[in-house]
């Protein structure tokens, strides 16, 4: 064979090793940065975990340097790398919510509650128990308490108790104050008398 021919040989034998370790090249590297991509945001997803933990909590929190409640839980949780951020209390919380002259406008009770940080929102879940500073009960098992738009709603059944009677039914909205709500469907209204037992009903 002649040494061109030769030549030729080799130059065609390069140029097709080296397309098809190009195209194994391109098949590959995708899938490898991929791989590591994956990991990456993997490892860095850190915003599955709380940012701060607290256990047996009793705090003062103020807004714009006026104190709006206190609050006392067993576990605190503040996940502010998640996206929307916001706390939790899954071990149950207890707050009082303050006027500006620090009077205790109401009393808060849930077995669960979050707090939506950027909507400035609470979201009340199990056994809610609110007293307000007149002296009505609000039971439900779920209640939103919005401070931007200052209200508390609810979709779920309430039960409220005044003085003189006990009012039930689907749906509630308020101001943030209790001094001023509605029941959206009442199911109900009882006089305190019409649920006390009677002497004939005693053992």
């Amino acid at each position: 064979m002649s040494l061109n021919k030769k030549n030729k040989t080799y130059l065609n034998t390069l140029n097709i090793t080296a397309a098809f370790l190009a195209a194994v090249m391109f098949i590959l590297f995708p899938a490898c940065s991929g791989k590591d991509k994956n990991l990456a945001e993997a490892i860095s997803k850190n915003d599955t975990l709380p940012s701060m933990s607290s256990l047996g909590v009793t705090t003062l929190i103020s807004d714009s340097g006026i104190t709006r409640y206190k609050i006392i839980a067993e576990e605190w949780l503040i996940y502010d790398k998640k996206n929307p951020p916001y706390w939790a209390f899954e071990k149950g919380v207890y707050l009082e919510k303050f006027d500006s002259l620090f009077h205790i406008d109401a009393s808060i009770k849930a077995d669960t509650a979050y707090y939506h940080e950027k909507k400035k929102i609470w979201e009340l879940k199990g056994n809610v128990l609110i007293l307000s500073q007149r002296g009505d009960k609000f039971q439900t098992d779920l209640l939103f308490w919005d401070e931007k738009k200052e209200k508390i709603y609810s979709d779920k059944f309430i039960q409220i108790e005044q003085e003189d009677k006990i009012l039930k039914g689907y749906g509630f909205e308020s101001n943030q104050d209790l001094t001023e709500y509605e029941i959206k469907n009442t199911t109900g209204i009882f006089t305190v008398e019409d649920t006390t037992p009677t002497s004939s009903s005693q053992p």
